[in-house]
């Protein structure tokens, strides 16, 4: 038995908190509000994020961020890219000794356009951990929650510390597989939430299926493009952290993406949006994010673009899908061919 600290109680936080106490693991869910933690201990119950399911009567959530980590032998960080580096600095105070750091965060800081890890890497002393793993896949939390089989991508640059996440998660419900491609596994998992806006944008214009399985793919392309360019492994983009997790974000009823988008293309503002939504929509962030990425290192994205436009500019939703449907005509195997040609070449 491990003993675990889960930093933040939001609905995927709570699922992966349910994960290791089913393993169990001694678990600590962290949440920054009292009132959040008192009602997770009293009523079993997380009424705002994942209010359908019962919590394990012995998974205990603090407050008090010095006494969820006392002793830990692992610490999951499972916050909004916004609130990485400041819970990451209250780490750093309160964290005596070395443990496995692990981060279930998708998303791309759109002021340094830095990945999850390397925001970490920045903010906590190297003393405090050897490498850090990110855990990613197709998961939606309300499945998880209620067992439902899932299968993810634990990634470091230290396979061990990977392997490490994935003696920890894995059960019958929840497969963990392992890669040493860090840099692909981030940015599958952030930048697919691009492309779930762009799917709940086409749905909400009643643009049906073909439309949607169209942005899918060229939008997998758009993935894989500015991957590979910041060191991917393109083949890490067919995997779970790469189309898995594109499938299940521009499809389900449980995306939140998805939701935003459909409601971007009944016409509301995004500010609308967000306050209805009333949970972190991280695609927002990282369209600004690979919208800026793309920019300085002169790659094409035109859907990214497209929904940049329609979140800070204002643009008509139906007249950037229109734009996209009729680009120039080209090759369908011209990206794939030369991220292949650039990543394997002799």
């Amino acid at each position: 038995m491990d003993k675990v600290a889960v930093l933040g109680a939001g609905s995927w936080g709570t699922a992966l908190a349910m994960v290791l106490n089913e393993n169990g693991h001694d678990v600590r869910l962290w949440t920054h509000l009292k009132e959040h933690a008192e009602e997770i201990n009293t009523t079993n119950k997380n009424q705002s994020y994942l209010p359908e399911v019962t919590l394990p009567s012995n998974l205990v959530a603090f407050n008090d961020l010095k006494e969820a980590l006392q002793n830990v032998t692992s610490v999951i960080f499972v916050l909004p890219t916004s609130a990485i580096r400041d819970v990451c600095r209250q780490v750093a105070k309160v964290l005596d000794h070395k443990v496995t750091i692990i981060h279930g965060t998708k998303g791309i800081e759109p002021e340094t356009l830095k990945r999850i890890s390397e925001m970490m890497e920045e903010e906590l002393p190297k003393h405090l951990f050897d490498e850090i793993v990110v855990l990613s896949g197709p998961s939606h939390a309300e499945e998880v929650s209620v067992k439902h089989p899932t299968t993810v991508t634990a990634s470091s640059k230290n396979i061990k510390e990977a392997e490490k996440a994935q003696d920890l998660f894995i059960n019958q419900y929840f497969r963990v597989y392992t890669s040493p491609d860090m840099v692909g596994v981030e940015l599958g998992g952030s930048l697919k939430n691009i492309i779930a806006l762009g799917a709940g944008i086409s749905d909400g214009l009643g643009y049906g299926d073909n439309a949607k399985a169209a942005l899918m793919t060229r939008g997998l392309a758009e993935i894989a493009r500015l991957g590979t360019t910041m060191g991917a492994d393109p083949l890490t983009f067919v995997g779970l952290s790469g189309i898995g997790d594109l499938i299940v974000t521009c499809t389900s009823v449980h995306s939140r993406n998805w939701k935003a988008g459909n409601l971007l293309a009944g016409g509301k503002g995004l500010n609308d949006v967000l306050e209805q939504m009333g949970m972190v929509v991280e695609g927002v962030r990282t369209t600004e994010a690979a919208y800026h990425l793309a920019t300085t290192q002169d790659i094409e994205m035109p859907i990214t673009k497209g929904i940049y436009k329609i979140l800070f500019e204002d643009a008509d939703p139906k007249e950037i899908v229109d734009q996209l449907m009729t680009r120039m005509r080209r090759h369908e195997m011209e990206d794939l061919s030369a991220i292949l040609s650039d990543r394997y070449r002799t």
